[in-house]
């Protein structure tokens, strides 16, 4: 069967269908979007870590429990490092001068700890979630 289009001539139904649902569609997640999600989130906390002769400055960073965070690593020297946490299940190796940055999910509050692994004797930290 057929939709009834101008001057009596037949439209398939699925000509019909087609741009109804994709409509539909859109709508239906455009909906879904929070405001939130919309561009007015929360933007994530930023704590800065650095690298420096195998030592991590700050040693201890606090950061609030239940939200997600980002740590901006710079490594100030000129041998490679690699930020390590198993408790945190993250890695990140940089070279001489880099800078990166990893996301951490929320935690429960509690100390993480994190190493330098090519300086294990001196690189060490920990990440406390309160």
């Amino acid at each position: 069967m057929g939709v009834q289009a101008r001057r009596g001539a037949q439209l398939p139904l699925r000509t019909v269908r087609a741009p109804l649902l994709c409509g539909a569609l859109l709508v239906a997640a455009a909906g879904s979007l929070t405001p939130g999600a919309a561009g007015g989130a929360e933007p994530l906390p930023v704590f800065a870590l650095t690298a420096r002769n195998g030592v991590f400055e700050p040693s201890t960073i606090e950061v609030p429990a239940g939200k997600r965070f980002k740590i901006e690593i710079v490594n100030a020297g000129d041998a490679p490092i690699e930020f390590e946490s198993r408790d945190l299940r993250q890695e990140k190796v940089l070279a001489g001068g880099a800078k990166s940055s990893v996301v951490i999910n929320a935690l429960k509050p509690g100390s993480y700890t994190f190493f330098d692994e090519f300086h294990p004797d001196t690189g060490k930290g920990r990440i406390v979630a309160r």
